[in-house]
Formats: structure tokens, C-alpha cells, sequence
């Protein structure tokens, strides 16, 4: 696919220019990146500036570490993720931000700003998240009140499964690899864990990790019994399906179960906060984001963070509302957007940014279904998962 650029032209830099008056841009800036309606969006706002050329492409991702290790560099700046973040880190190619929001970027959210090792080196513009998905006519008949934590949501599931109104109270994406790992990921984030000690070796073989697979353990009854390979997908389809009543979802599927058009109990499903661990709501913010480049100059990287701000100017956030789920001021949250929006704007934390976590992501997914099936205890699946980690880690270099 080739890249597509925005051009200055016609409504769009019309509308642009009309959403935020006071974004003239005199200083010649380049973007790259995602081709993500959003990014049309934000990137069409920054051309009304004037002197901007953007490149939008899926594949950004495998051209920006050497785009950016240039100096200058070929772009001032990229969309990023929690993960597309990682290697440009690694390799010291992002500007740290924080004077430049203290100068320019009061309009901004504090829960947009995305700190690793104490510095602002990203902007996040909008968000994907994991939470709550309930059938309100069944709890409401049931005399069940909604969950907020994950006891009280098994708890809820015990009394339907009881009920027996459907034919599994929940669905949850454990498929075995990496999805069952990215669900310990979030419980145990949910527990406060911290899953690397100070010299990056591994830290989940404890009482917060036991918790964690006992607390998986109870949910496998509350499930299909082949929840082993249910992903996202398969869960999205049992709730469009009438076969379940509650479900820990991506919110990118909110839409998709209340779809008249393809979904039996469109209406009946209501979107809330993303279920609390002991510590914090245990699931992960997936930003989208932006970063400036290091190696540009600081007049070309003011003029960048003032066109990110131009980009999420309130007014541009409330034309575009239901375009993203925003973490800009002005967005109002639909109805498939509540949870999201409320997971965001609480205690979840993102999904952790390091070059150690794939290696322990790994290692969990290749390691949990054994305790799932029974075939190990918990501490010995555990003790099972750090030693991979070790070894992984060992053969990628990053642990001596």
C-alpha cells in the first residue's frame, strides 16, 4: 500500500483553518503515520496551518527508527503506540516534551501526557482499552447489580450460571498464547505487581501472581468450556449471539454488539468501567499518540507540538466526536464509548513500555495454559514462566 498524503486544499483546509483560527504555521514541518481516520483527521487540521506535508501509512511502523535516526531527521514527528514507542526509546530518537507542553500545550489533558522515566515523551490523542460489557436486561431481572470489581463479577456470573438464562454467563479472551498471557498482564497490573525487579529480572512468582491464576481459575467453570481458543472475535460473536450475559472486552467491539445488523440483542448491552483488581482497574490503556523527533531543530519542534495541539483543539475534538475514543478536551462519550472512557479516565495504567516486556509476554503465553488445564500448580507454573523469561532474555541479549 503506498502511502497517502494530505494535501492543503479545498473543505478540509478550510474546515481546519475555520476549528482553530490561531494555528497559522510559518516553519515547514513533515508527519508520518498511521492511516487511521483519526489521523486523517488531526493531519488534515495541521495542513489548514499551512507549510505541513503528511504521510499517512499502515507501515510506518518499520520506517520511522531509521527515519528518525537521520539528523536531521526526515520527519519532526510520528503517531506512536505503547508498543511502536518501545524501539524509538531504545534508541534515543524522541524529543522529551515537557517544555514544550509547559510553553504550549495548556489546552492539553494531564492524562494525555505519556511519562517514561519521569519525562513527557509522547502526547496521546486517543485510546483503546479492555472493560465491562453487560446485558442490562438480564442483571436488571435478575436483581443483580452491576460489578465493579472482578470478585463482585464473578460473583454476578455464579448467580446467572445459577439462573441458567443463557448458556455461559461470561466470555473472556483466553485463547491459549497470547491473549492468555495479555489477560494476566491486566489482572496482575490490576494487583499493583510490577513484573521486573530493579535488574530486570522477573517478579510475578509471588503471592500477587498466585492470585492472579487462582482468580483465572475461578472465571474457566463461568466460560465455554473451549475458552482456550476464544479471542476476541469469538467472545464479540457469543455476545452478539445471545450466548452470554457479561464480557471483558476490547472497546473497539462496543459498536459491534449493539449492531442491528449483526447483532440478536442489539440495545440490551451496556458499556461500563473496566473491572477493579485489589490496586487499580485491571485492564490496559492502548494509546495513539504523537512524539517529536531528537535530531530537529527547536524552532521546527515548536512549531510541531503547537500543530499537535492545533490538532486536538476542542472544537476539532466535538466535529469529530464519534471518530475516536478522545482523551482530548471536548469529547462527550457516547454510549459505546462510556467504558472506555471511564477505564481511561481512572486508575488504569498503560500497557507496560519496555524492550523486557515481549520476552515476559512470551513467556506467558506459552506457560499458563498448563496451569489452566490443571497439569501444573500455581507457583510451579510460575517459578516455569520466570525461568523462560531468564532464558529468552539471555538469547535476546538483555539479561546477562
Amino acid at each position: 500500500m503506498k502511502p497517502r498524503h494530505i494535501l492543503l486544499a479545498g473543505a478540509m483546509a478550510m474546515s481546519a483553518s475555520m476549528a482553530f483560527a490561531d494555528c497559522t504555521n510559518t516553519v515547514p514541518v513533515k508527519t508520518i503515520s498511521n492511516a487511521f481516520p483519526a489521523y486523517e483527521i488531526m493531519t488534515g487540521v495541521m495542513a489548514g496551518c499551512g507549510n505541513v506535508e503528511s504521510e499517512l501509512d499502515k507501515d510506518h511502523r518499520l520506517k520511522i527508527v531509521d527515519a528518525f535516526s537521520a539528523n536531521p531527521s526526515l520527519y519532526s514527528m510520528t503517531s506512536l503506540t505503547n508498543s511502536t514507542s518501545v524501539p524509538m526509546i531504545d534508541a534515543d530518537l524522541l524529543r522529551p516534551l515537557d517544555d514544550l507542553i509547559a510553553a504550549h500545550g495548556s489546552d492539553l489533558n494531564p492524562n494525555q501526557f505519556i511519562e517514561i522515566d519521569g519525562k513527557t515523551m509522547a502526547v496521546a490523542a486517543f485510546a483503546n482499552t479492555q472493560h465491562l460489557m453487560y446485558r442490562e436486561d438480564i442483571l436488571s431481572d435478575l436483581g443483580i447489580a452491576v460489578p465493579t470489581t472482578w470478585d463482585e463479577y464473578i460473583a454476578a456470573a455464579e448467580k446467572i450460571q445459577a439462573a441458567g438464562v443463557v448458556d455461559y454467563p461470561i466470555g473472556h479472551y483466553m485463547k491459549d498464547g497470547w491473549n492468555l498471557a495479555f489477560v494476566f498482564v491486566n489482572h496482575y497490573l490490576g494487583e499493583g505487581g510490577e513484573f521486573f525487579n530493579a535488574d530486570w529480572t522477573p517478579s510475578i512468582n509471588n503471592e500477587k501472581g498466585v492470585a492472579v491464576l487462582e482468580r483465572m481459575a475461578k472465571l474457566a467453570p463461568l466460560m465455554d468450556p473451549e475458552y482456550l481458543v476464544s479471542d476476541t472475535t469469538f467472545v464479540t460473536k457469543q455476545m452478539q449471539q445471545g450466548k452470554i450475559a457479561m464480557a471483558n472486552l476490547w472497546a473497539s467491539r462496543a459498536g459491534a454488539v449493539n449492531d442491528p445488523a449483526e447483532s440478536t440483542v442489539a440495545g440490551k448491552v451496556v458499556m461500563a468501567a473496566g473491572l477493579r483488581g485489589a490496586e487499580r482497574i485491571a485492564s490496559t490503556i492502548w494509546w495513539d499518540g504523537w512524539a517529536i523527533a531528537k535530531n530537529i531543530s527547536d524552532e521546527e519542534a515548536a512549531a510541531a507540538m503547537k500543530l499537535i495541539v492545533a490538532s486536538m483543539a476542542e472544537d476539532v475534538i466535538q466535529a469529530n466526536n464519534d471518530d475516536a475514543i478522545w482523551l482530548a478536551k471536548g469529547f462527550v462519550p457516547g454510549a459505546a464509548a462510556k467504558g472506555a472512557f471511564d477505564t481511561a479516565a481512572g486508575d488504569a495504567v498503560p500497557y507496560p513500555m519496555n524492550k523486557y516486556i515481549g520476552s515476559m509476554h512470551s513467556a506467558l503465553g506459552s506457560g499458563l495454559a498448563a496451569f489452566m488445564t490443571g497439569d501444573k500448580d500455581a507457583a510451579t507454573t510460575l517459578a516455569d514462566i520466570e525461568a523462560a523469561y531468564v532464558s529468552d532474555a539471555k538469547e535476546k541479549g538483555l539479561l546477562k
